[in-house]
């Protein structure tokens, strides 16, 4: 992502975050929630989940005074998102290159304990019917998944995909603002492997999924591999996904 709009604040001058127009705290906003600081809705809005997360980011990132914005934040905030991006060379063509890629992801992302590797792979691996690669909900129903899917999900034509199931228009909008994508008219670009890569890592993050975070579960003090389901998909196969991230744990 390339700050543009909070690029031209001028060298010298400093302004109250308040203050900036909608365009410009719409794109603080978006750089905010990639890094995994929860605004809320990403609506150019001044409110207190964005100054929170502001907040956040100015201690973690040393940006200066929480209050205000300067040039010299902005490209601190800028090589914080250069950071954060996926390698360019991440190889999706086998199995074994796509765990490499959550692995590197997960890193990435902030999610580099061990165990919170092992967890997103256990996720991946059984959400994917093991294949890791991206799928599309009910993918396993023949011979018209698609008439199906119209037929009974209340969300088509945003039904789940990817390497975690991404479901709902909202979450659409969401990850495709983020990503710089149009997934709301093209939803199947979800399936695209850096797309998926990028969900599955941030909405563990940021609890996207569920409202659950996976550092709610499994962080540095505490490892509960069975609850972190909840933050995909309440208890369902719990104990299996989490009998499978101890294997890749072993791995690790």
């Amino acid at each position: 992502m390339k700050l543009v709009k909070l690029a031209t604040i001028q060298p010298g001058k400093t302004l109250a975050v308040y203050t900036l127009s909608p365009p410009r705290l719409t794109e603080l906003q978006t750089a905010l929630t990639k890094l995994g600081y929860p605004v809320g809705d990403i609506d150019g809005e001044w409110g207190p989940k964005t100054r929170s997360a502001w907040g956040e980011a100015v201690a973690d990132l040393k940006l200066g005074d929480p209050a205000t914005i300067d040039a010299p934040a902005v490209v601190k905030l800028q090589n914080a998102l250069n950071k954060a991006a996926s390698k360019p060379n991440l190889n999706f063509a086998t199995k074994q290159g796509t765990i490499n890629a959550i692995k590197s992801e997960c890193t990435k992302q902030g999610l580099g304990l061990k165990t919170q590797i092992a967890y997103v792979l256990a996720t991946a691996d059984h959400e994917t019917a093991h294949t890791f690669q991206p799928v599309a909900e009910a993918f396993w129903i023949k011979p018209d998944a698609e008439a199906w899917r119209k037929k009974n999900l209340r969300y088509w034509p945003y039904y789940g995909r990817g390497y975690v199931q991404l479901t709902w228009k909202n979450n659409y909008a969401l990850y495709g603002q983020l990503l710089g994508i149009d997934l709301v008219n093209k939803p199947d670009l979800a399936l695209d492997p850096r797309t998926a890569l990028f969900v599955l890592i941030h909405g563990f993050k940021t609890g996207t999924f569920t409202g659950r975070k996976l550092t709610d579960f499994v962080n540095a003090t505490s490892t509960d591999f069975l609850n972190a389901r909840r933050c995909i998909n309440g208890t369902d196969k719990q104990a299996e996904i989490a009998a499978s991230a101890q294997s890749f744990l072993a791995q690790l």
